[in-house]
């Protein structure tokens, strides 16, 4: 891919990052850790990784994007947002009543959301539904990005989902997760070691990549690969950074499900702009 165009998403994954710190500053409540983490991935898959129209969001030969950790929803409507789903400007009544943005993602409250989230280890369950529904359909364009929390990875249903993709070869999923080592009551390995999760899904008959999950390049090229594995499901085993941009939150998981005051607000927006200007 063009370093222009590289550049481009990075500068928008930084503009999705002070668009999470005002809508959680504007809601005064929701997580802040997980959806900065996550930025770059969802402008990855939001503008240049999944095939996706905005204008039909219900097209039948769309790529789907499941989220199955609800709770960092913030970066899902950042993203979808500046897509073109819906306007920018509503992004400021996020987890207002009677807004359709709410705490979790409620799929027939704003088009383009795919699945209604909120309690963990479900998301993947959904996406392995559809994913063989698909295949049963003969529909062979449409691929299925799954978003999910290293934490859930402690929910058996996860694991039964993790057996059932294998067993029928749902080639068309592709999972993400964001290995960022945090849960909301401390690091994943003292709460319930997941590790070693490279050697578990391969166990489980799954492909499995390790990527730089901040790195644009290898997240792209992540996916690219995974659609040539086509006997199996992919995971993508994305690590990352908690809070990314902003210091004062990085790493820090009492950070997992707070909201940033109007004065930490100020300095994390000057951090982004620092960072901003040297992209």
């Amino acid at each position: 891919m063009a370093k222009t165009n590289i550049k481009q998403l990075e500068r928008r994954a930084n503009q999705i990052r002070q668009d999470i710190i005002k809508m959680l500053v504007k809601a005064g409540s929701g997580h802040s850790a997980g959806p900065l983490g996550m930025a770059d991935i969802f402008t990855a898959l939001y503008f240049n990784i999944a095939n996706l129209n905005p204008k039909k969001p219900n097209w039948p030969a769309r790529d789907r994007i499941y989220l199955s950790n609800g709770h960092i929803c913030p970066v899902l409507y950042a993203a979808m947002a500046r897509r073109g789903y819906f306007p920018v400007k509503e992004l400021n009544t996020l987890r207002k009543l009677g807004s359709p943005l709410q705490g979790h993602p409620h799929r027939t409250s704003l088009p383009g959301i795919e699945n209604t989230s909120g309690p963990l280890g479900q998301g993947l369950a959904q996406a392995c539904g559809v994913s063989l529904a698909l295949k049963l359909n003969g529909n062979k364009k449409s691929w299925i990005y799954c978003l999910m929390s290293d934490g859930e990875h402690n929910e058996g249903e996860t694991w039964e989902s993790v057996m059932f993709a294998a067993k029928y070869r749902l080639s068309n999923i592709t999972a993400i997760m964001d290995r960022n080592n945090i849960q909301i009551d401390g690091y994943t390995e003292d709460v319930m070691p997941l590790e070693p999760l490279r050697e578990k899904f391969e166990s489980y008959n799954w492909h499995v990549i390790d990527i730089d999950g901040h790195n644009m390049e290898e997240i792209i090229g992540a996916c690219a690969q995974a659609k040539a594995i086509t006997e199996k499901p992919v995971m993508i085993l994305a690590h990352t950074i908690p809070g990314k941009g902003v210091s004062f939150m990085e790493y820090d998981y009492t950070w997992h499900g707070k909201a940033p005051t109007p004065a930490e607000e100020k300095k994390a927006l000057k951090e982004l702009e620092k960072i901003k200007s040297k992209i």
